[in-house]
């Protein structure tokens, strides 16, 4: 994907990008602008806790999780259930915040949970800041990754 050409006054260099990578056929950086241009952009308005400021309401616009992920063709067999439930994904925010998902939350078959990666928080462009990953299940807002700067997709270590 090319650099988005809706913003020329932000130089390319400050615009916030994530990686999508691990066990992955196609490895991708992508910016924010990026993630609003290529992939269906859904709607959350979403209530939640927040330890330190209390209740959060926010309306939050970007494209689904697992659409940006399948782009990038994680190595599992699409055909097989049990493959997929294996997977997990690890997102990592740019001030240090981590946070896991199963692949099975977010699967049509199995929790289909509409998980956002964030271009836009309350009408307002994130491309400077980064996206952040929005979890509407939750009722608490920790694993609401802000500034995402990693998606690692991989295979849950055998125990």
């Amino acid at each position: 994907m090319s650099r988005p050409s809706a913003q020329p006054h932000i130089p390319a260099a400050r615009l916030a990008s994530l990686m999508v990578l691990g066990e992955v056929a196609r490895p991708a950086t992508l910016t924010v602008g990026e993630l609003r241009t290529g992939w269906e952009q859904h709607r959350a308005e979403v209530v939640f806790d927040c330890a330190a400021n209390g209740p959060q309401r926010h309306r939050f616009e970007g494209p689904l999780l697992r659409e940006v992920v399948l782009d990038a063709q994680p190595l599992f067999d699409a055909r097989r259930r049990k493959d997929r439930s294996r997977f997990a994904l690890a997102v990592s925010g740019g001030d240090g915040h981590r946070t896991v998902l199963a692949w099975a939350e977010i699967d049509a078959d199995f929790g289909d949970s509409p998980v956002l990666l964030a271009t836009r928080l309350d009408g307002e462009d994130l491309d400077l800041t980064g996206c952040q990953l929005v979890v509407p299940a939750d009722r608490c807002g920790a694993r609401y990754v802000s500034a995402i700067t990693r998606v690692r997709v991989g295979v849950w270590p055998q125990g």
